[in-house]
């Protein structure tokens, strides 16, 4: 299989194989307009078998959401067919409209039009919390 080298664009390495829908979802590539190539399982002498996304031009995505579904990924940012940037995602303070809460009194199950938001409580435990109800989510 052959896909072609990026000019500019964002490429998403190291993914834990199985998880490249699942960030295909949570970024909305779906819903960009630039090209986007999606590898599955392909072989990796560190990782046996690994996902790779691949976004041709530069979109504004949200890539903090990266840190919280897979931090052992990277990100490369090619800028005129060379690496300008690589960098390995971090868990983010804040999450809006990733988590739902499941907390059936809390305010987001009433007000349907409000973000759920999750805030980061503890980094060692991954744990997030709801911004409105302390709910922990599991």
């Amino acid at each position: 299989m052959i896909i072609d080298a990026l000019k500019n664009g964002i490429v998403i390495d190291h993914i834990t194989a199985g998880k490249g829908m699942e960030i295909y979802n949570l970024l909305k590539l779906d819903e960009i307009e630039t090209q986007v190539a999606i590898i599955k399982n392909a072989q990796s002498r560190k990782m046996g078998k690994k996902d790779i996304i691949k976004i041709e031009g530069v979109c504004d995505i949200n890539l903090a959401i990266l840190g919280y579904v897979d931090p052992g990924s990277s990100v490369n940012i090619i800028r005129e067919g060379k690496l300008s940037e690589k960098f390995h995602p971090e868990l983010p303070e804040k999450l809006e409209g990733i988590l739902k809460c499941k907390n059936p009194r809390c305010i987001t199950s009433v007000e349907q039009e409000l973000k759920h938001i999750f805030k980061l409580t503890d980094k060692e435990s991954r744990t997030y919390r709801c911004l409105y109800c302390e709910s922990k989510y599991k």
